[in-house]
């Protein structure tokens, strides 16, 4: 079984690709107040809130676990990526390595979401991540609720 790997999904989206990308991207302090179910907290940690680099914390809750997530975020504006790769964390007793990748496309009056995650297991009995794909997909699901309503 190999332990290197990636997961992830596509989503439809009501809203336009650029409001998801744009809350990545300069306004993620907003996310707690939008997905509150699951995410409890970000903060910056180095940097700010839209530099390429910037290092944040996300405290997040997932069925019985809640933990932590040290990422440091990489944007491509291009093809409205935000790139979350993990530092520390919750995640690091069952993966070596651990990235989370945020694309969002708008292809005519339909946008989606490429929810991926490339990751690196620490043997062969962890499972593969789907929980936090799952989480993902969460996410992103109550912002475009959110985003529906204003």
């Amino acid at each position: 079984m190999a332990l290197h790997g990636f997961i992830g999904t596509q989503i439809e989206l009501k809203s336009p690709a650029d409001k998801f990308y744009k809350i990545f991207k300069g306004q993620a302090h907003l996310i707690p107040n939008i997905s509150s179910g699951h995410i409890k907290g970000v903060q910056v940690h180095e940097g700010d809130w839209e530099t390429h680099g910037s290092v944040k914390i996300w405290n997040y809750h997932l069925g019985d676990e809640v933990g932590t997530f040290k990422e440091k975020v990489e944007y491509d504006d291009e093809n409205k990526a935000a790139t979350l790769t993990g530092l520390d964390g919750e995640m690091f007793k069952y993966y070596k390595s651990f990235k989370g990748i945020y694309q969002f496309a708008q292809k005519g009056n339909v946008s989606v979401a490429n929810l991926t995650i490339h990751y690196e297991k620490r043997n062969a009995d962890v499972e593969a991540p789907d929980r936090f794909v799952g989480l993902m997909v969460t996410l992103v699901r109550d912002l475009d609720a959110h985003f529906a309503k204003a």
